[in-house]
């Protein structure tokens, strides 16, 4: 699916680019935190480019994959903790040390008792 090369779509727009009805993705945002849309200031919904991304991974996952709307919601959340860990890696190995280091306080603290 191409996404035309402008800043801001309608959700008109973005209902035909996704083959979705504006009721459809109207809900998606109620149940996607990420999906927020600005709204113009007469009240109609502005959506950028990565937000039409976003609304094709989450038909992606609900329409094709057949997640649950929860099982998107984790998914999504999943994904994007595995790209800022990619991004990040150093915050990656930073948790993993802090991680150990719990660790291994608790063993201390469960070999008093």
């Amino acid at each position: 699916m191409e996404i035309p090369d402008k800043f801001f779509f309608k959700i008109g727009e973005v209902a035909k680019l996704t083959e979705l009805p504006p009721h459809v993705l109207r809900y998606w945002e109620t149940e996607f935190s990420e999906l927020a849309p600005r709204k113009h200031g007469n009240g109609q919904r502005i959506y950028r480019r990565r937000e039409i991304e976003l609304i094709l991974e989450i038909r992606d996952l609900l329409h094709r994959q057949r997640f649950t709307i929860e099982g998107a919601r984790k998914e999504l959340r999943r994904r994007r903790f595995n790209r800022e860990a990619v991004q990040r890696p150093d915050h990656w190995h930073l948790l993993h040390e802090l991680r150990k280091e719990v660790d291994g306080l608790l063993a201390m603290l469960e070999g008093d008792g």
